[in-house]
């Protein structure tokens, strides 16, 4: 055999055994007449020791970095242990040694803190892979993985398999598609979820299916996107919202105590849509702090049963606030002491292209009891600690002020927030907060298209007492001006997302199983009774022949992992990820086919263009 242990494997107790370890070359250390070999691989790291009767042969036939080797000797005490690594109390006294196989020189360091860029480990990922850092990171999504399928099967879910070529039924995110040789003009695509097939798979009595499955986007990326990515996907039926909560809050404590060594048994808070938007500007809140907003003018449909403070603001013929749609504060526990430098700082951070604000206005509450400002000669003492009573600020907070149209500005606040909490040190990455948010609106308006858009997806069902609304109503917008005022734009989907230290991580919802309700929505999103029976045809069919109350959902398994593993970018977790321009650098692709495939697929491709 080729070896006998693992490099991570020998202790004090191996002492005088005879074993064989085969592996990389990790370094080389020659001192005088005896070298010493750190061997690598999978498991760990174990030293070998050269004496002076194998220098000879080792000077024949010298050792590089990343030589795969196999070596015979005897288990020994280290003189110099090493308590950084498993094996740091023994070293092997080499009899004898074969190189398996040279390397050329690598292009970057094979170590935790390597020299190599990005874009060069992708292009060398094969190597890069053989870090200790990276191995962690796949180690890490292995016991993720494994987590989640003990818990589903001990919960009676079935793993069942999915096709992954389906047909195009473009409703969200752009398709990936495959032509077809032996159907020629026609194509497939690459799911986007399995979402139609699970909830088949209901109709067929699979009451508890799950798959941990790949599912492809053709979208715009970033550090947590990929155009192939894994979900935790999950479908249950007879069951309600609160079946569905309780068996996935269920699934992510395991998950935290069988990879992490954490009892999460805290409750997990929830929280409305509407309320997450108002509170932290957006539908998936850090809450590991709070430095909650304080909406001082906002438009009246927005969040119309909150309280109306603008007076505060108004009556200075302060132009900057007057002319805008919407002004938020944030009060920063501890921050009146920030110098003109360092709010010089925050503006100009917020007048970043990503941010898109003007401006940004700041009230200090000293610690002396006075309130001093960016904007004193408009707003009085008086009005400055009203603003600040408002925004719930304390003596030694800051405020910080943004101004604008609400959708932009309710989003600078939010990143507002987020920033200062990460420069706060508030956003600690080890302490970890889970969150469902719930009651989303089932619609969006479209102002391009005067129609509604799914904001789930269109197999969400409304809350049940929404049913009636939607099923009583005509989805046509007669009056664009004042879509705010049809009944569908209050309808509330039966939904839920998991949000975890500001990160979706998973979402779900109960499902429409019924035809004409199912009908109904898809007449909602614009398609007329051919085109729900072109793309959706074999659903509506299935759903004559009794299907079940049904529901689930599916947890981002990259980001979960990403999160858990304390990073901000999916790619460190994936074994071989595609760059930011959704190209794999390593194998070169995508790429172009060669003209005699076109012929067998009868496709024409014009590049005159």
């Amino acid at each position: 055999m080729f070896r006998t242990h693992t490099c991570g494997q020998l202790k004090m107790t191996d002492v005088n055994n005879e074993v064989t370890l085969a592996g990389w070359v990790q370094t080389v250390r020659k001192f005088g007449s005896i070298t010493f070999v750190d061997l690598r691989d999978r498991y760990g790291i174990t030293q070998l020791l050269f004496n002076e009767s194998l220098n000879a042969t080792l000077d024949a036939n010298p050792l590089g970095r990343e030589y795969v080797l196999q070596v015979k000797g005897f288990v020994s005490e280290r003189s110099n242990k090493n308590a950084n690594i498993a094996t740091g109390d023994i070293e092997i006294a080499v009899s004898s040694f074969t190189i398996l196989n040279k390397s050329i020189t690598p292009p970057f360091t094979i170590q935790d803190d390597t020299d190599g860029g990005d874009e060069l480990r992708m292009k060398y990922r094969f190597l890069d892979l053989r870090r200790n850092a990276v191995k962690k990171n796949l180690e890490l999504r292995y016991a993720v993985g494994r987590s989640t399928r003990n818990y589903l099967h001990e919960n009676n879910f079935m793993d069942i398999e999915t096709p992954f070529l389906i047909k195009s039924t473009p409703e969200g995110a752009r398709d990936f598609v495959v032509p077809s040789r032996m159907n020629a003009g026609e194509f497939y695509a690459l799911p986007q979820s399995p979402q139609t097939f699970k909830q088949l798979l209901m109709v067929s009595g699979y009451d508890r299916y799950y798959q941990i499955v790949k599912c492809f986007r053709d979208e715009d990326l970033r550090a947590d996107r990929q155009p192939e990515f894994t979900q935790i996907d999950c479908e249950m039926c007879f069951v309600e919202q609160e079946d569905i909560l309780q068996m996935f809050e269920g699934l992510v404590r395991r998950i935290f105590k069988d990879v992490k060594n954490i009892d999460y048994t805290e409750t997990i808070e929830r929280m409305t849509w509407m309320n997450a938007m108002w509170n932290f500007g957006n539908d998936k809140p850090d809450i590991r702090f709070d430095m909650k907003l304080c909406n001082l003018k906002f438009p009246l449909h927005t969040f119309s049963e909150q309280s109306d403070i603008s007076d505060l603001i108004n009556g200075v013929d302060f132009k900057v606030f007057d002319e805008a749609e919407t002004v938020i504060a944030i009060a920063v526990q501890g921050c009146a002491n920030y110098t003109r430098k360092q709010t010089d700082e925050l503006t100009e951070w917020v007048k970043r292209p990503q941010i898109g604000m003007k401006g940004l206005v700041f009230i200090k509450c000293n610690e002396d009891g006075t309130y001093k400002s960016s904007v004193d000669k408009f707003y009085t003492e008086d009005k400055l600690k009203a603003i600040a009573t408002a925004a719930n600020a304390t003596v030694g907070d800051l405020i910080l002020i943004v101004a604008g149209a609400e959708e932009r500005t309710r989003k600078a606040a939010s990143d507002l927030r987020m920033y200062m909490g990460t420069t706060l040190g508030l956003r600690k990455a080890n302490d970890f907060k889970l969150l469902w948010v719930m009651d989303f609106p089932l619609f969006e308006y479209a102002e391009e298209d005067n129609r509604w858009v799914a904001r789930h997806h269109p197999f969400t069902s409304p809350k049940p007492s929404d049913i009636d609304t939607m099923i009583n109503n005509n989805p046509k917008i007669e009056n664009a001006a004042e879509y705010l005022k049809h009944p569908y734009a209050n309808i509330k989907a039966n939904a839920y997302d998991m949000v975890l230290n500001g990160n979706e991580i998973g979402g779900g919802s109960i499902r429409i199983f019924q035809k004409e309700l199912q009908q109904k929505m898809f007449a909602a999103l614009g398609m007329d009774d051919a085109e729900q029976q072109h793309k959706f045809g074999f659903l509506l069919g299935a759903f004559e022949y009794g299907a079940p109350p049904h529901g689930g959902l599916a947890f981002g398994f990259d980001r979960l992992c990403a999160i858990l593993g304390g990073s901000e970018s999916i790619r460190d977790f994936i074994a071989f990820p595609k760059n930011n321009s959704g190209r794999d650098v390593m194998i070169d692709a995508p790429s172009i086919i060669d003209d005699k495939q076109f012929e067998e697929l009868q496709i024409k491709l014009d590049l005159k263009a």
